[in-house]
């Protein structure tokens, strides 16, 4: 059977940092429990109990969580009402759902006096007659409700006048319950020997039909594949389902743990045929035994570019976009690259060599695709010196001669020679000109008059 274990608590104690010694509030329902412990000592400061949907068959193991206020253990197998004195704060109780039968049992109550709300619906005893009247009778300080209605003063009133009555006839439908489960007992363990005899002998008539030639024939449907195997497979399946599903059974807490263990059962079968399908599964050579590698490409997803202005090879895996990067494995060797989608493989043989140290894996914000940027081995070659390589040697040689020698021109050049204005006669030319630089001759004419001014005219002379 499943009881309650510390791993579990302590995953269900997210909200508390996984700490249980604290935890006031837990919720274990539908974990398939059997068989409730160790709350007591684990978390001693609960304040609310959330047990509903388990087979839960008998309260126990909480009678020492003095905090407690809240306890719900709706849908389980409990027959009676018990182990709860010591909840000194309950205040309200769940046990919606439940075959408790033995009404009186609901005396345990009478300790829990801060109780306020008690939920009863769907079990037998609020089938008997003067149920409400006996409940409202019995406990006093259910002061809120019962079963979701509230509970006025005038009918609590009328159920302690009438508690004499209505306590002799629970009794009476109370022991003619409990004789009926008392057979019903007996009738599911009649059953469950049945059913075991019968197990045993299908498997007595399995191993005695299995002749030589029989399990030679099983060997030979076995090698054609498992595509010929599952229908068989699936019409027993189907044909043992609809038996026991038809079959009329009394809803009993055996009845409903027995159809628990069936469906479990059924679970784990199908779980064994796919481990066992997987386990078949032949491994994946990526590396052969001579060390090449293959190319694989078992999440079919891919797209491979050559990125030549850069230099660099561009791998893009369109992954899925809300993959975790964390499934992600990426390893980039000289000659290939793998890469392990949720641990499927993906393996390609690069064109050319690449460096690994270099490399970089990125994925994509807006598509999720993961860019994986190899640069080549080979170094990188730049477009305008592919036509210096292209040259000759002795052709290299003459364009280096001929640089130098126009160096050495530049050198020897007579500064004279040079065409340049010169920059300190340009005011003084302007003051020449006067008129402009149109009139070039009568400017020549000008000066030489300008320059006879100054002498005398001697005739002697």
């Amino acid at each position: 059977f499943l009881s309650v274990t510390e791993d579990l608590v302590r995953r269900r104690a997210e909200h508390n940092n996984c700490e249980i010694f604290s935890l006031e509030e837990i919720s274990l329902h539908q974990q398939e429990i059997e068989k409730l412990e160790y709350l007591d000592k684990w978390c001693r400061d609960l304040k609310i109990l959330y047990l509903q949907n388990n087979l839960i068959p008998k309260i126990e193991n909480v009678g020492k969580l003095k905090k407690l206020e809240y306890l719900n253990v709706a849908l389980n197998n409990i027959e009676r009402i018990e182990n709860l004195e010591g909840c000194e704060e309950l205040k309200k109780l769940d046990l919606t759902a439940n075959f408790i039968g033995e009404l009186s049992s609901i005396e345990a109550l009478k300790c829990n006096i801060h109780l306020k709300e008690l939920f009863l619906v769907g079990n037998p005893c609020t089938e008997f007659e003067g149920y409400r009247p006996y409940v409202v009778a019995i406990l006093p300080q259910l002061e809120k409700c019962l079963d979701s209605k509230e509970i006025e003063r005038s009918e609590r009133i009328q159920a302690l006048q009438n508690y004499p009555e209505v306590k002799q006839k629970i009794r009476e439908q109370e022991d003619a319950y409990l004789l009926k489960r008392a057979r019903e007992k007996e009738e599911a363990l009649r059953r469950m020997q049945e059913k075991k005899d019968m197990k045993q002998k299908q498997m007595k008539s399995k191993l005695g039909y299995d002749s030589p030639v029989s399990l030679q024939n099983k060997e030979n449907h076995q090698a054609e594949g498992d595509k010929e195997q599952e229908p068989w497979r699936t019409v027993e399946d189907d044909e043992e389902d609809r038996r026991f599903w038809e079959e009329p059974t009394p809803y009993t807490p055996e009845s409903r743990l027995e159809t628990h263990r069936y469906i479990e059962e059924k679970r784990r079968a199908k779980d064994n045929i796919r481990e066992s399908k997987n386990r078949e599964k032949p491994l994946r050579t990526l590396i052969t035994a001579e060390g090449k590698a293959l190319n694989a490409n078992v999440p079919k997803y891919v797209m491979l570019r050559d990125d030549e202005e850069n230099n660099q090879i561009i791998l893009d895996l369109a992954v899925y976009r809300h993959l975790d990067t964390s499934l992600l494995d990426v390893d980039v060797q000289p000659t290939y690259i793998r890469v392990l989608v949720k641990g499927k493989p993906f393996q390609l043989v690069l064109p050319e060599e690449v460096k690994p140290d270099s490399s970089s894996a990125k994925r994509s914000q807006t598509t999720g695709h993961l860019v994986v940027s190899m640069p080549k081995a080979k170094e990188i070659i730049l477009a305008k010196q592919k036509v210096s390589t292209s040259l000759k040697h002795s052709d290299c040689d003459t364009l280096q001669r001929n640089a130098r020698s126009v160096q050495v021109e530049k050198l020897e050049v007579d500064p004279t020679k040079y065409s340049f204005p010169d920059v300190t006669k340009i005011i003084q030319e302007k003051e020449r000109i006067g008129q402009g630089p149109i009139k070039l001759q009568p400017e020549k004419t000008t000066e030489t008059k300008k320059s006879y001014v100054d002498f005398e005219n001697n005739e002697d002379v």
